[in-house]
């Protein structure tokens, strides 16, 4: 064993308690990993630095900007709603949420499924009260055995096609090929998650209980013409279901509807009272066709898309209390204006303009983000903060970032470029075409995922160059002895190790040359080690750091290492079982 490799397998086993037995970000623990690697010239500065030039890893950043423009539309949150439904239980819900997700896996890659889902899913949880750490690790998994489907489910099956090609002697795999055990995997996979997590997955980040929230506000939205919740009934728009929100009243002309029923048909022109906190509010925005029924946003100077939701306490001393809204010129004066007023938890059932501020009193303003440098200098306020996730849902643009979204699908589905050339395309698109801001753009790009995934791959790169990922392979695999089964069972549980730990990619990429001579010196057929390589290479569930999809949803569902391991370690053996059961009967040795 040399120096480097010593190293290697030492920093490997740092890297993997660090990431277990520590609350450290997975992006801070990997760089710190890497770091030492390249210090101790394990690895070289250029082969450290590779894997941030990777063409994955500027594919996932082109994706979270399209990502970015299709949820600042609103272009698939409101039909993701739709088809996701309303279920009464955890079970349920992660059933809705799964066969959907693992369907479109098995035809688009995996990754740009789960940046699309995940906004959608995070707005179905608020909706429905449900924990994201119960929905985000399954949608993760749901992606990964979808794209076990067909041969452009996963780039990791790209990559193995690719070496089997490269191979003289050996055949590279059709369209469907794969179904004969990816369709058993993923009914197994799916089966097991509503069922295991109940037990295994705990609730990390359980939904918050908005009806704890002080802050009550009386608001009314307008139903726009046109709108798609013109004709619906009250329940079925989705405006039951807004946790800490409830509709007082509808405004109908010179009638008006108290405590209406379920089953209300919505009307153009509707002004809908109603009552809630804050995050409810944001959650109206977002519902295509109601905005707030005041005239004074329309004259605001500042489009829609570029303003937010900002609360702002009137001070004692200023000018406006003691002031009607209307008598303080607020909009003239600020270059906002106010939505509801909130006051000691009291409701205030009055119009707008007729309110008279008292000092204390909460307003909900929508403005410009400007207005929270200058107001906060002023004496007329004695605290303001914007309102997270705020800004105002720019629906007339939804069919613009639908288009786009379908257009970078079409590119890659009749391979005319690659998926990093559409990505990026795409994200363009986005930014000219006005789906997106520049600056919204620059946010939506994760760059803790990206670190962690740039520097999982220099640390993979320090493995196969020192050699230690090909020792540890062959040695696990010489342990099992000659038999054909046992073989494959070492090929499966070798490259599923390797890839919960360095990549999928690098995983199938070291292991593959091991799996070729060992099917060689059995003198059998080498397809069925080929399929097992396929499926264990993307069976990556047990760590965050072996699937990019894993990481994607690490951090916005509050998850610690140990979570993968004690859901997806189970999986990975499930899976490992149908694997080798099936792949004989369909590739015989």
């Amino acid at each position: 064993m040399t120096v480097a490799m010593g190293i290697s397998l030492v920093v490997l086993m740092l890297v993997i308690v660090g990431l277990t037995l520590t609350a450290t970000s997975p992006d801070m623990v990997l760089l710190g990993g890497l770091v030492v690697l390249v210090v101790t010239g394990a690895v070289s500065p250029a082969d450290a630095l590779g894997g941030f030039s990777n063409e994955g890893l500027a594919t996932i950043a082109a994706l979270f900007v399209v990502a970015e423009g299709v949820r600042q539309t609103g272009g698939i949150s409101f039909i993701g709603l739709r088809v996701l439904g309303a279920p009464r239980t955890r079970a349920r819900a992660q059933v809705r949420l799964m066969a959907p997700v693992a369907a479109l896996s098995a035809f688009l890659n995996n990754t740009p499924v789960v940046a699309m889902m995940i906004p959608v899913v995070n707005d179905w949880a608020r909706r429905r009260n449900l924990s994201l750490s119960q929905l985000l690790l399954p949608l993760s998994y749901a992606s990964i055995l979808g794209g076990l489907v067909t041969l452009v489910g996963t780039s990791t099956t790209l990559v193995v096609n690719g070496l089997l090609l490269a191979t003289p002697g050996q055949r590279g795999l059709s369209m469907f090929e794969l179904a004969w055990v990816g369709v058993p995997v993923a009914v197994v996979g799916l089966a097991y998650v509503p069922l295991a997590s109940r037990w295994l997955l705990p609730r990390r980040t359980p939904a918050r209980d908005r009806l704890d929230d002080p802050r009550e506000y009386v608001v009314e939205m307008l139903v726009a013409r046109g709108s798609p919740v013109v004709g619906r009934t009250i329940e079925g728009a989705g405006l039951r279901s807004l946790p800490g929100m409830y509709l007082m009243k509808i405004q109908r002309g010179a009638y008006t509807v108290v405590a209406a029923e379920p089953a209300t048909r919505i009307q153009a022109g509707d002004r809908l009272t109603f009552v809630g906190v804050v995050e409810s509010v944001v959650d109206l925005q977002k519902i295509p066709g109601l905005v707030p029924a005041t005239e004074q946003l329309l004259r605001l100077r500042d489009p829609r898309s570029e303003r937010c939701l900002i609360e702002a306490v009137v001070g004692s001393h200023g000018r406006l209390a003691g002031v009607t809204v209307r008598e303080s010129a607020f909009r003239t004066r600020y270059s906002a204006v106010i939505i509801a007023v909130a006051r000691d938890g009291a409701r205030i059932h009055k119009k707008i303009g007729d309110i008279r501020l008292q000092a204390g009193d909460t307003l909900l303003l929508e403005g410009p983000p400007a207005f929270v440098t200058s107001a906060r200098g002023s004496r007329d306020f004695l605290l303001v903060s914007p309102v997270e996730d705020s800004t105002p849902v720019v629906h007339e643009r939804a069919f613009v970032a639908r288009g786009l979204l379908l257009l970078m699908v079409g590119l890659v589905a009749v391979e005319a470029t690659t998926m990093l050339v559409a990505a990026s395309l795409a994200g363009l698109g986005m930014v000219i075409t006005g789906c997106l801001r520049p600056a919204q753009a620059k946010r939506a790009i994760d760059w803790g995922v990206l670190l962690g995934i740039g520097a999982g791959l220099g640390i993979g790169a320090a493995l196969e160059s020192s050699g230690a990922a090909e020792l540890l392979a062959t040695h696990l695999v010489g342990m099992v002895g000659q038999h054909p089964v046992g073989a494959l069972v070492a090929i499966y549980g070798v490259t599923t190790v390797l890839a919960n730990l360095v990549t999928t990619k690098a995983a199938a990429v070291l292991v593959f040359p091991v799996a070729l001579a060992t099917a060689a010196g059995l003198g059998v057929d080498f397809m069925p080690f080929a399929i097992t390589l396929v499926v264990a290479a993307a069976a990556a569930f047990a760590t965050p750091v072996g699937y990019q999809t894993n990481l994607m949803v690490y951090g916005p569902g509050g998850y610690r290492s140990i979570d993968f391991l004690r859901l997806g370690g189970p999986l990975s053996v499930l899976v490992g079982m149908v694997t080798v059961a099936v792949v004989p009967t369909i590739w015989p040795f």
